[in-house]
C-alpha cells in the first residue's frame, strides 16, 4: 500500500481487525520511510455498484467521493465523522440494484444530512441543486423552518 504521505511503496501492518459487523477488514499502517502511521479498509467486491451521471455516462461507485462532498457540508460543523464514514461505506450494500442515478445518490444524501444538521444540509443542498440565486436559498431555508418536504431531485 503506498504512503498516502510521502508516497513511498511500502508500508507494514500494525494492526488489523474486522470492521463495518465483519464485512471489511481495517488495517492500520506504517511507512516504512517516513515511518507515519495511517488506516485502510479492505472489503470484498463482487459487482461494483455502477453510477449514472446526469449527462449520461457511468462509472463505478466511489465511497470516498461521496465522503468527501459529506466532510464539506459538514466541515466545523457538530457531526460526527464516523456517522458520515458509516453512511458512505454502508451506502453501497443499502442499495439493491446494479446501478443508480448520481441524483439518487444526492437525495438520499441529502435525507440523511436532514435530520443531523441544517447548515451541512444546506450547504449539501446548495451544491446537489446548483442554486444559482438567493431566492433559491431562501425557499430551502423556509423549506427547513416549516420541516417542509422531503428532498427532491434538483
Amino acid at each position: 500500500m503506498r504512503c498516502p504521505y510521502c508516497s513511498a511503496p511500502d508500508s507494514k501492518v500494525v494492526n488489523s481487525r474486522p470492521s463495518d459487523e465483519g464485512a471489511s477488514i481495517r488495517r492500520r499502517r506504517e511507512c516504512l520511510t517516513c515511518a507515519r502511521r495511517f488506516t485502510t479498509y479492505e472489503r470484498a467486491q463482487l459487482e461494483p455498484l455502477m453510477v449514472v451521471k446526469r449527462s449520461g455516462p457511468r462509472e463505478a461507485f466511489n465511497p470516498d467521493k461521496l465522503l468527501r462532498g459529506l466532510s464539506l457540508a459538514t466541515e466545523k460543523r457538530p457531526v460526527d465523522p464516523a456517522l458520515l464514514r458509516a453512511f458512505a461505506y454502508g451506502f453501497e450494500d443499502d442499495v439493491q440494484a446494479a446501478e443508480i442515478p448520481s441524483t439518487e445518490i444526492g437525495r438520499r444524501a441529502m435525507t440523511f444530512l436532514r435530520p443531523l444538521d441544517d447548515v451541512a444540509y444546506i450547504r449539501f443542498a446548495s451544491v446537489y441543486r446548483d442554486f444559482d440565486s438567493l431566492e433559491r436559498f431562501i425557499e430551502e431555508i423556509r423549506g427547513l423552518k416549516g420541516s417542509g418536504p422531503e428532498p427532491e431531485d434538483g
